[in-house]
């Protein structure tokens, strides 16, 4: 396989995997804002900025901390990298480059969530923009369910890859600025306002219902936290994330004979969250922990693109 189909392929499953999640993000703060009994304002969408890296780029703009400006803004704006509009941009460019290895319903999903954004100037009022949201999910979960249909071959591998490395990147981030996140003043740990805030962590990973399912205790801040770092069944942990990531190089490796140091770090990680316990890490330091596996996810990321011989 050619670099630059490699390149492209790993890419496409980034691209698509931060669009997906960058609506989730949006559409849960929408809610904790506009639609919770105690809406968050400026400090919500602050926080939305912060987990997708946008602070400055938002700043340039001189607008208010509004859903009206943050939500266009992480949505439309193609100004910057960080909108889902651009997101997609990126992930159908990619597309174009490898179209003959995707089948139809691939493509088609990447496309039609291409064709959401054209000619739309605002993403509306809180239904619209909540209907805009949902739209490019089922998109995305389109995309997942015809790549998990297509052939299990190199193509597919890549794109898994480069939506595992996305989505551990993600909830890395996300979790590390809602622990960080200061409540307003005059809130207390464990009231309204820290428990809508958890919630939309919840609801913006898709975790509500799994959450459910393994944990009795009502909503707690430390079960949140193994939930999303831990707990292999939940897709979107870190370990699930770290594990797949494995799994994925390992079937690279038979298939390309490209096996190196991207593999090494990636069993290294493996291990370490495997001895890791959640409550050890909220001792120790939770944004001590979460800032060394963002880098460390960096420095994995770039040992992949070494490996498999394409430039980041």
């Amino acid at each position: 396989m050619l670099a630059r189909t490699a390149a492209s392929l790993y890419w496409l499953g980034r691209y698509v995997e931060r669009a997906d999640f960058i609506a989730r993000l949006v559409e849960a703060t929408v809610r904790l804002d506009a639609l919770s009994p105690r809406p968050a304002g400026e400090a919500a969408w602050a926080s939305a900025l912060r987990v997708t890296y946008t602070e400055k780029d938002f700043a340039k703009t001189a607008q208010t901390l509004s859903q009206q400006h943050v939500a266009r803004f992480l949505t439309l704006d193609a100004a910057h990298g960080g909108s889902i509009m651009s997101c997609l941009n990126a992930a159908r460019n990619n597309a174009r480059a490898v179209r003959t290895a995707l089948t139809r319903d691939a493509w088609t999903a990447i496309n039609r969530a291409w064709l959401l954004f054209q000619n739309r100037a605002s993403p509306g009022g809180t239904n619209a923009t909540l209907n805009l949201l949902e739209a490019v999910k089922a998109e995305t979960r389109g995309f997942e369910g015809a790549v998990s249909r297509m052939m299990r071959n190199e193509a597919t591998a890549l794109i898994r890859l480069g939506a595992a490395i996305e989505r551990a990147d993600n909830t890395a981030r996300l979790l590390d600025v809602k622990y960080h996140l200061l409540l307003p003043e005059g809130e207390s740990v464990g009231g309204v306002v820290d428990r809508d805030q958890w919630t939309t962590i919840l609801q913006t990973v898709s975790a509500v219902t799994a959450y459910r399912w393994l944990y009795n205790d009502g909503l707690r801040v430390s079960s949140v936290v193994d939930l999303l770092i831990a707990r292999p069944e939940m897709p979107r942990s870190l370990t699930a994330c770290s594990e797949e990531t494995v799994d994925v190089l390992g079937m690279l490796a038979k298939r390309t004979g490209l096996h190196g140091e991207a593999d090494r770090m990636a069993r290294a990680r493996v291990g370490r969250m495997q001895r890791t316990r959640s409550a050890e890490i909220v001792i120790s330091g939770m944004h001590e922990f979460l800032q060394a596996f963002i880098r460390e996810n960096a420095m994995l990321h770039a040992a992949i693109a070494r490996q498999f011989r394409f430039v980041t």
